[in-house]
């Protein structure tokens, strides 16, 4: 029997369709990863041995690159991060938070600045450039009038990718402006459903014509930091050469003694704001620890 490699694009009630260069493959996994307690899951790139031409067993699972459990998906390359300008507003903190998370779960965060035709200042261009001065990819969109969907489609092509983001921010009306023949639930339904521990409802890439997937629920639905202390410094990109100063190794850039970071902060080398988020995720991570212990 032929034996291939492909993608787990879907999952439900135990068989899983794997995206081949021969199509889509219906699987069921092999008896072994039960006895294993490992649970295939979508994005997982496989080898599979053909019953037919259009069904097959799951053999092996190859190592991963990254696992998420909300949303349940593993092998991704990317999250977009999507804020809008207005209704709501953004929240720095959070937009960090996302960005923190991201990395630390070896995914590229994309920022994306969404529904800028309800503003006419430049209040998300110069968003945009603060990031895109720290070394990140960001776009400024709007649905209504096209605006950056050429350059974001750019940056999904032939990559695994979610969107992640507050609720209301645009992120499915995005994901159908990008391909015509995807069309996702807008509003707060979808991304209701998926609060709940226990839901039913399957997780899917969605296969972009341009090439690529793209998650077709919303990403980081539990946003719990889960790093250690001092590594919080070192997911903040602005940071990693200037820290190379600060007098002590271990400086957290908060009230120490010739700390390199306060300084740049003071002198307008870093972001303000990108400084304030640092000390909220920092507070944040130390009552986690306190109520640990």
């Amino acid at each position: 029997m032929t034996r291939i490699e492909g993608r787990i694009v879907r999952g439900i009630a135990g068989f899983y369709y794997v995206a081949t260069e021969h199509g889509i493959v219906e699987c069921r996994a092999r008896g072994k990863f039960r006895k294993d307690n490992v649970t295939p899951l979508v994005g997982d790139i496989v080898e599979i041995q053909m019953i037919n031409d259009s069904e097959g067993y799951i053999l092996n699972i190859l190592p991963r690159k990254n696992e998420l459990i909300r949303p349940p998906i593993a092998n991704v390359d990317q999250a977009i991060i999507v804020f809008a300008i207005a209704k709501p507003e953004i929240n720095r903190v959070l937009l960090d938070k996302m960005i923190v998370l991201a990395e630390s779960n070896d995914i590229e965060p994309i920022i994306c600045i969404n529904k800028v035709d309800l503003k006419e200042d430049r209040e998300a261009f110069d968003l945009v450039t603060i990031y895109q001065k720290i070394g990140y990819k960001a776009v400024t969109t709007s649905v209504v009038t096209k605006d950056g969907i050429k350059e974001l489609k750019s940056y999904l092509k032939d990559k695994v990718s979610f969107f992640a983001g507050p609720s209301g921010v645009g992120k499915s009306s995005l994901i159908n402006s990008i391909q015509s023949n995807i069309k996702l639930k807008t509003g707060e339904v979808s991304e209701k459903l998926l609060r709940g521990r226990h839901t039913t409802r399957s997780v899917e890439l969605l296969s972009l014509d341009f090439g690529g997937y793209v998650l077709d629920t919303p990403g980081f639905t539990a946003l719990t930091l889960d790093i250690d202390i001092q590594d919080l410094r070192y997911y903040f990109r602005e940071f990693l050469e200037l820290q190379r100063g600060c007098k002590f190794s271990s400086c957290l850039h908060v009230n120490e003694p010739d700390c390199n970071i306060i300084k740049a902060v003071k002198e307008g080398l870093i972001d303000k704001n990108r400084y304030l988020s640092y000390l909220s995720l920092l507070k944040e991570l130390k009552e986690k620890e306190k109520r640990r212990y």
